[in-house]
C-alpha cells in the first residue's frame, strides 16, 4: 500500500509540471493559456509559430507521464501502483498543482503513460492519432479517436485490469475535457493543427 501511494503522489507531482508554460517562458514566447484554445499543451504552443517550442512540450509532457510509469515500476509497485503511478500523473496533468488545479487536455501525457505501461499501447494510440490528425487535421478529433481506441486495446491485449481501468478512465477524462472541442467538430468552427488565431 505505501508503495501505491508513493507511485501515486510522484506521478501526480511528476504530471503536475507545465511544460507548455514553462517552455514557452524559456523561447520568450506569449503564455499558451492566453490564445489559440486556451490550452496549455503543444498543438496551442504550435499556434505560437515555434515548431521546436511545441515539440519540444510534446516531449516534456509525454516523458513526465512515462517516467512516473518506469519509477514505479522501480519502487517495485506491483500492476496496480503502476496504474495509479500512471492515472495520477494524467491528472497532474489536467489538474496541475502548479496551475491552482487547472492544466491541459492531457493528450501527450496519455500516451507517455501508455508506452510506460508497454511501447506496443503508445504505438497504437499514436498510430491512431497520426492517421485522424493527417487525415482530418483536427488534432482535437484525433485525440478523440486515440481515446477511444486505447482502453480496448489494453483490455484485449493487457491482460491486467488494472492497467485496462486506468487506461479507461484516462480514455474518459480526455473525452470529456474535449466537450468544447466536440461542439465546435460538429458546428464545423474547430481550429485545425497548424492554425494560428491571437487573443
Amino acid at each position: 500500500m505505501t508503495t501505491l501511494l508513493v507511485s501515486a503522489l510522484l506521478g501526480y507531482l511528476l504530471g503536475s509540471l507545465p511544460f507548455a508554460i514553462l517552455i514557452s517562458r524559456v523561447f520568450g514566447l506569449a503564455d499558451p493559456r492566453n490564445f489559440g484554445s486556451g490550452n496549455p499543451g503543444a498543438t496551442n504552443v504550435l499556434r505560437s509559430g515555434n515548431k521546436l517550442a511545441a515539440l519540444l512540450t510534446l516531449l516534456g509532457d509525454a516523458i513526465k507521464g512515462w517516467l512516473a510509469v518506469f519509477v514505479a515500476g522501480l519502487l517495485g509497485a506491483a500492476a496496480a501502483g503502476v496504474a495509479a503511478a500512471g492515472l495520477a500523473a494524467f491528472l497532474g496533468h489536467v489538474f496541475s498543482a502548479f496551475l491552482k488545479f487547472r492544466g491541459g487536455k492531457g493528450v501527450a501525457t496519455a500516451f507517455g503513460v501508455l508506452t510506460g505501461f508497454h511501447p506496443f499501447f503508445g504505438l497504437a494510440a499514436a498510430t491512431t492519432w497520426l492517421i485522424v490528425a493527417l487525415v482530418t487535421r483536427y488534432s482535437s478529433l484525433a485525440a478523440i479517436a486515440a481515446a477511444i481506441e486505447a482502453p480496448f486495446a489494453l483490455w484485449i491485449f493487457s491482460h491486467q485490469p488494472e492497467l485496462t481501468a486506468a487506461a479507461a478512465a484516462m480514455s474518459a477524462l480526455l473525452i470529456y475535457r474535449h466537450k468544447a472541442n466536440i461542439t465546435r467538430l460538429i458546428a464545423g468552427t474547430e481550429m485545425r493543427i497548424g492554425d494560428r488565431k491571437a487573443s
